[in-house]
This record gives C-alpha cells, sequence and structure tokens, in this order.
C-alpha cells in the first residue's frame, strides 16, 4: 500500500495521555494529566441542568453563540482593558487545542519556521508539523526558566520565521513571563515582522508576586497577536472542550475559515451554560487564586518535607521535579522512572523529556489541581519513592 502521511510521521502520540493510560491501568494517583478532581462551580451545574432541557441542542453560528462571544469579549476587556468586536474579532473553538491547532494552519505556509520556547506543552510541535512548519527551539534555562534574549533574536531573525509561540503561564514549567521579557519578545516580533501565538489558558492561575501580563496589551502588538485561551482551567471543566481565539479582523477572517470546515462550531449547549461563567465576578477570579495557592503550598511543602528538589511555580497548577539523586552512574530514563513510579509507588507525572528539545531527562512534571485529601495520599506514596 502506498505510504501515509510523511508529516505524521515525525512526532509520538501524546506523552501526557500515554501516562495517564498507565496510571488509570495500575490505579496510580493520576498526577500526570492537568485535569482537578474536584466539581466545576455550582453555579454552572445547575445552569448545566437547566439547559439540558431548556435547549439550544442544534447547531450555534459557526464562530459561536453569539451572547457566549459577547460574553467573552467584555470578560477580556475587563481583565486586559483591549475591546475586541464580539462579530469580528472572536472565535469559539472546540478547547484551546483547536484553537492553537487552526491558528497555525491560518498563519502558517509551507515552508515557514516557529519559534518555541523549550521547554514547551507537547502540542506545539505537532501542531506545527501538521500546520506545514518547521519550529524552531528557543532553550528556557532548566534552573529558572530564563530566555537569552540575543538566543531568541538569532531564532528569529532566520530566514523564513513567520510566528513565534508563547505559553504564559507557562506549561510545563510553572514560569510567568514578567512585562520585561514580554517587552523583548514584543520588540522583536515588531522587528522581525512576526506574528505570536499566545496560550493564555491558565491566565487566571497566577501566584503573588507574579502576575500575568497580556502580551497584546504591549505597545504595537494588539494587531499581531492571535490569543488561544480556554475555560478548562478557571472553570475545572476541562471536559467541556470550550475555548477561544481572540485577534484583529484580518487575521480572524482567516482563522474563521478553518474553524469552520474543521468542526463547523463548538457545542451549543455547553456555550448556553458557560454564559454563566463568563459573569462571575471579580470575588470568583480571587477565591480561585487562593484555591490554587492552597493546592500549591500544600503539595511543595510536602515535596520540601520529603527532601526533593523542584522549582517553584509562578503560576500554572504544574510542578517540575529534579530527580537526578536517582540516576545510576549518571544516567536516568525519565520514560522508565514515572512507569516505574506509577506501577510501584502510586503516582503517576510525565517525563519532563517529552517537554524539552535539549537533552534534558532529569525532570518529571507533576500537578496538583486535587482535593487535599488526594495530595496528601500522593505524599505519602511519594514517602517510598526512594526505597521502591
Amino acid at each position: 500500500m502506498k505510504v501515509l502521511s510523511e508529516r505524521t510521521n515525525h512526532f509520538t502520540e501524546s506523552v501526557i495521555r500515554h501516562m495517564t493510560r498507565i496510571a488509570n491501568s495500575c490505579g496510580a494517583i493520576n498526577l500526570s494529566q492537568g485535569f482537578p478532581d474536584f466539581d466545576p462551580p455550582a453555579k454552572l451545574q445547575n445552569r448545566l441542568a437547566e439547559v439540558a432541557h431548556e435547549g439550544p441542542h442544534q447547531y450555534a453560528i459557526t464562530i459561536g453563540a453569539k451572547n457566549f462571544r459577547e460574553a467573552v469579549c467584555k470578560k477580556q476587556e475587563h481583565f486586559s482593558g483591549l475591546r475586541y468586536d464580539p462579530e469580528r474579532e472572536i472565535v469559539i473553538t472546540c478547547g484551546s487545542t483547536e484553537a492553537m491547532m487552526i491558528t497555525m494552519m491560518s498563519v502558517c505556509n509551507p515552508g515557514d519556521k516557529v519559534v518555541i520556547f523549550s521547554p514547551f506543552y507537547e502540542n506545539y510541535t505537532a501542531d506545527t508539523i501538521l500546520a506545514g512548519a518547521t519550529p524552531i527551539y528557543v532553550p528556557l534555562s532548566p534552573k529558572d526558566f530564563s530566555f537569552d534574549a540575543n538566543v531568541l533574536e538569532d531564532a528569529m531573525k532566520e530566514p523564513g520565521v513567520k510566528a513565534l509561540i508563547l505559553c504564559n503561564p507557562s506549561n510545563p514549567s510553572g514560569k510567568v513571563f514578567t512585562r520585561d521579557e514580554l517587552k523583548i519578545i514584543a520588540d522583536l516580533a515588531i522587528k522581525y515582522d512576526l506574528y505570536v501565538i499566545t496560550d493564555e489558558v491558565y491566565e487566571h492561575i497566577v501566584f503573588a508576586p507574579s502576575k500575568h501580563t497580556y502580551m497584546a496589551t504591549l505597545p504595537g502588538m494588539r494587531e499581531r497577536t492571535i490569543e488561544c485561551s480556554s475555560l478548562s482551567k478557571t472553570y475545572s471543566i476541562t471536559g467541556w472542550r470550550l475555548g477561544y481565539i481572540l485577534a484583529a479582523e484580518p487575521i480572524m477572517e482567516r482563522i474563521k475559515k478553518v474553524h469552520d470546515f474543521t468542526v463547523v462550531g463548538a457545542a451549543s449547549p455547553l456555550q448556553e451554560v458557560a454564559v454563566t461563567a463568563m459573569n462571575f465576578g471579580d470575588e470568583y477570579y480571587r477565591d480561585l487564586q487562593m484555591h490554587y495557592t492552597h493546592m500549591k503550598t500544600l503539595f511543595t511543602d510536602g515535596l520540601r518535607n520529603l527532601g526533593f528538589k523542584f522549582s517553584e511555580p509562578q503560576g500554572t497548577y504544574f510542578v517540575m521535579m529534579d530527580i537526578s539523586e536517582f540516576a545510576k552512574n549518571g544516567i536516568i530514563d525519565d520514560n522508565k522512572f514515572c512507569i516505574d513510579m506509577a506501577q510501584k509507588v502510586g503516582v503517576a507525572a510525565v517525563p519532563g523529556s517529552s517537554f524539552f528539545r535539549e537533552n534534558v531527562n532529569n525532570l518529571i512534571r507533576f500537578h496538583f489541581a486535587k482535593k487535599d485529601e488526594t495530595i496528601i495520599e500522593a505524599l505519602n506514596r511519594l514517602e517510598n519513592l526512594k526505597k521502591k
């Protein structure tokens, strides 16, 4: 038979989702794939029950239900100060996964190049390749996840570079880029006429004193920033698959067409329910930050008390832990380590090498979006890690 698509031969299946399957098969606590084990807000659950009987149950308009688009734009203006036209500058997507993919397909031509910070969320490489482009990686220091501005500029000025992907707050590192760092990126994007595609799904999970800055708010960046985001993390509804893209009208015109022919539209009943979330007051986001700060403190204090080394997250709900102490003769296989830890200790994590372009295999990623009792049980099991 004829050879299948070459571009799909250049990346593996998701390591994150693979670790979930391993966790499920052996009964491990799943701290690999980032979804909570607690319920969404009660107001959303109650509204979901109402909409199940009231509808809508048929297609919404392709770009998203009008009331939901208007609500998202209103929320975005509240938090960023930027006003987006709900008719021309937004499309509702099936999660931020679709948002990133159709953005890449809308921006890139075959042969273009895309700059990606390493470590990176694993989908970015696949998105780039599926769009026919080539990824160029700029390393973040594994110690503090800072970047060298000169290395970044060398990458951005390469012939054929079309865009840069920025995850902020960053998965897997938990880094929150400072305004000064974002200014460096923005100035270079303007200098070399590049698009900046942002993944900002953790925008409301930030730990003091860090603060999240929207790239599009920087001078000259409103017209060249394509913001992808999602309701999954902020409202604990990862299974609803609701996301959105915000961008200037000329860009959005391309994105809308790709979205239409890819998925037609996101689930109309869930859009109707999600309007409720968009109308939550500031107290919801303050409580969310307090809740995640509590979970972070509980988990990282536990790791610290057990004597493990890790990077203190500034945002998201991820922690990168150093497993160098488990190396034998200076060698460690982080993939095997994570599988063994799931099967023998009962806690699942993601091997860090799946996030790095560089040869980094001494880190693993945990997530802590869990109930207190789940976190405490995971820490109790991890107490046996050095023994087993």
